[in-house]
């Protein structure tokens, strides 16, 4: 099932990343990063995993084309010496209800691989190019931003998660100590059902395309923590890959959180771009609807 679009070698294509935001050092390589790429009909191109941010950047080079978008869940921008970014004080402003919060990032902390990442990318070849939302970039651009799946999963209604954001991360303490993994379970495999789903909707996700994403649908989630780990960060980066493709192909139902921020000497502002119910949406500059690419 597609919703028309052909498919072409060098269609723009929409990579997600779930990034560990520790890098490998010499004695201890990085955690792994899950990683997906979709086409604009939602067929999954590659999925997997990389460890380091040298991987990370390696694959994401091999898979973006002109026009690509890059969703990163990880702090990318990161000017703040200390304390939390505007950006994610108001996820919880606009998400609270719904129990998703951020963490706090600053340059203070040890682990900033989305920095880094960021600035390989940039670095690299023609070079990609920051998206904040704010300001226009080239049509023909490789843009990379800053996502955060749980405000993918509760600001896109047709996911149904109408209430509070789905259990599947950590245990939930709220049940006995022996329950906490297999509920955990239940709740990811309901999410990757709902998922599943998306195969008609505005932009589709077909899981069912690639054996890697197949078999989320077609295995149950495991209660141990480092294989189901494994198959979360997977889950997380075609989270990513389905924001990439929303913010592209229907940048309205976006929110820019961030975006009366101060920008940096390069004129960029640390902002985190995501799916938005209209209760949700805060008030523009704060919840402003991301721009347009520059007309080619």
């Amino acid at each position: 099932m597609t919703d028309g679009t052909v498919v072409t070698a060098d269609a723009p294509r929409y990579l997600g990343v779930d990034l560990a935001w520790r890098d490998s050092t010499p004695t201890k390589p990085a955690n792994e990063t899950g990683l997906a790429v979709i086409a604009a009909d939602g067929t999954v191109l590659d999925a997997g995993w990389a460890r380091g941010v040298d991987e990370v950047t390696e694959w994401v080079l091999h898979w973006a084309t002109p026009g690509s978008h890059v969703a990163i869940d990880a702090p990318v921008l990161v000017p703040n010496a200390t304390g939390m970014r505007p950006s994610e004080r108001l996820v919880g402003r606009a998400y609270g209800r719904w129990h998703v919060s951020a963490n706090a990032s600053s340059a203070s902390l040890p682990w900033l691989g989305g920095r880094t990442l960021g600035e390989r990318l940039a670095a690299a070849g023609a070079g990609a190019v920051y998206d904040d939302g704010v300001a226009t970039v080239p049509a023909d651009a490789v843009s990379y931003f800053e996502c955060y799946p749980y405000t993918t999963l509760v600001g896109a209604p047709e996911l149904g998660y109408d209430e509070r954001r789905p259990r599947y991360k950590r245990p939930d303490t709220t049940v006995a100590a022996e329950e906490r993994r297999g509920a955990r379970a239940v709740a990811c495999d309901d999410l990757i059902s709902r998922l599943a789903a998306l195969e008609s909707a505005d932009p589709p996700l077909r899981l069912l395309s690639h054996p890697v994403s197949r078999l989320l649908v077609d295995e149950p989630s495991p209660l141990v923590d480092r294989p189901y780990k494994h198959r979360e960060d997977l889950l997380d980066a075609l989270v990513c890959a389905w924001t990439a493709s929303m913010r592209a192909r229907r940048p309205e139902r976006m929110q820019v959180l961030g975006a009366a921020a101060e920008p940096d000497a390069l004129g960029r502002r640390a902002t985190l771009i995501s799916p938005a119910r209209e209760v949700q949406r805060l008030a523009a500059p704060e919840g402003t609807v991301p721009v347009g690419r520059a007309p080619r």
